[in-house]
């Protein structure tokens, strides 16, 4: 359930696309709708992942940077062996950087922005020993492995389908299961969920493997859309993510959230970039906006929770 305070925040980016709609005729078009769903499934296969972290009350900021070393892992590898060897690398590279992170958060009991910012470093610079900076094409562009990013099907983009199938396994696995509900209850409280025998070790390592195996799966799909990669190809996911989780109405501070409000709470800043295009605005407002985004999200669920208290 949204509270007042994100029914307004909704509201208003509603009430912003219906003008946008009626000044831009361009926007509305079954052709650029469509490219801004494409251009949103990398980010919001990310951020089903990073949602069942932020559900735990914790912060996944190495998506990003996990993105960047599986594209160029994924694209060496397929050079030589072929994309039936570079899937499951990458998936790999993906579950263990996952279970690293679970590791020091959940086991060690360490702040989760301070690990997941050192792995960021980490992970980008293992990128950049691996391309010694250099963009890495896929030699074979003709290979099958490009209709994961390229391909439609019934005249929908195989990414947009990635996602939504994503989204019903997840939700699923969030609304359905005992590790959905052990989610939200360590994230509401964590304390109380230890007092009930749930083992709040176990649900925060796994939340940052489910995180970790999405983002290389959104390494797969970006890689397979532009059949090349760099060090740097996921620099700026990290906030992103996190900005449409939030906008969405996952909680920061954990409990609360929902696999399709991410997806949605995606799609929104990327119509908004995509509207911004069509004004002919400079690159650099879109990070502008995700720093709004994200000030105005966080400031609405902390508003939210505070009113919570008092009711």
């Amino acid at each position: 359930m949204l509270s007042r305070n994100q029914i307004i925040v909704l509201g208003s980016v509603a009430a912003c696309f219906i003008l946008v709609a009626v000044t831009l005729p361009n926007f509305l078009t079954v052709a650029n709708l469509m490219q801004v769903a494409r251009q949103a499934s990398i980010g919001a296969i990310m951020a089903i992942g990073v949602t069942f972290v932020v559900m735990s009350g914790r912060l996944d900021l190495s998506v990003g940077s996990l993105l960047s070393l599986c594209a160029v892992i994924t694209v060496s590898i397929q050079n030589d062996f072929g994309p039936g060897l570079s899937i499951p690398v990458a998936l790999l590279i993906g579950i263990v950087a996952g279970a690293v992170n679970g590791y020091l958060v959940a086991v060690l009991r360490l702040n989760s922005l301070i690990v997941t910012l050192g792995m960021l470093s980490v992970l980008q610079g293992l990128a950049l020993i691996s391309t010694e900076g250099r963009n890495v094409p896929v030699v074979d562009q003709e290979t099958w492995f490009a209709l994961l990013g390229r391909g439609y099907l019934g005249g929908v983009p195989v990414p947009v389908l990635v996602v939504l199938c994503l989204g019903v396994v997840f939700t699923l696995l969030l609304k359905r299961t005992t590790f959905g509900r052990q989610l939200t209850a360590v994230g509401g409280n964590e304390v109380a969920s230890a007092f009930s025998a749930i083992d709040t070790t176990r649900i925060v390592f796994v939340a940052y493997v489910i995180s970790g195996l999405l983002a290389s799966v959104a390494a797969l799909v970006f890689v397979s859309r532009v059949m090349s990669a760099r060090n740097d190809s996921g620099v700026g996911y990290e906030l992103a993510v996190l900005a449409g989780v939030i906008l969405g109405g996952t909680s920061i501070l954990g409990g609360s959230g929902g696999i399709w409000r991410s997806i949605a709470g995606i799609l929104t800043l990327a119509a908004l970039q995509n509207i911004m295009l069509i004004m002919g605005l400079p690159y650099y407002a879109q990070w502008l906006m995700t720093w709004v985004v994200i000030i105005a999200a966080v400031w609405v669920d902390l508003a939210s929770r505070r009113r919570a208290l008092f009711v």
